[in-house]
């Protein structure tokens, strides 16, 4: 045997290990706009230098990051008609997690409805609350019966 490291280690991350950094690195980076109100550009630059990105989608990070904060208002008034609560109620991970998926489902149309769901769920299981994730994918499906449905009609029609 020789001391050489396996293939499996020294293979490149694959698309979607990339795009599913980049989705976290983006909801601590919204999580820290939100709660510090500190300008997007600083926390860009700041989690570009302070983390390792080598296995991110950097250009989906800053996407996320960018178009969640600028069409926050946008993006709240998209879902605020299924929530239980109040938007001021909600917990801020799940509050920023509902925002991703909003946005992914709005504004990233190559992204499957189901997918875009789902990276929301991994989401909200890792970061949120016990059960906020049965919350986020109620929330979610609703907002995709509404921003996709052609895509969903298409799927159930095969």
């Amino acid at each position: 045997m020789s001391d050489t490291p396996s293939s499996k280690s020294a293979k490149k991350p694959s698309l979607t290990s990339m795009r599913r950094s980049a989705r976290s690195f983006a909801l601590q980076a919204l999580y820290q706009w939100q709660m510090a109100g500190q300008p997007v550009n600083e926390i860009d630059a700041q989690f570009r230098v302070d983390n390792d990105m080598s296995k991110t989608d950097v250009q989906l990070f800053s996407e996320l990051l960018r178009g969640v904060a600028t069409r926050k208002t946008e993006l709240d008034g998209q879902y605020e008609p299924f929530l239980d609560r109040a938007l001021s109620e909600l917990d801020p991970i799940e509050l920023t997690v509902l925002r991703i998926g909003a946005y992914e489902l709005i504004h990233r149309l190559e992204v499957p409805y189901p997918v875009a769901i789902n990276e929301s769920v991994e989401l909200a299981k890792k970061f949120g609350a016990t059960e906020s994730h049965r919350y986020v994918n109620g929330i979610l499906d609703k907002l995709a019966q509404r921003v996709r449905m052609a895509e969903i009609k298409a799927k159930s029609s095969r």
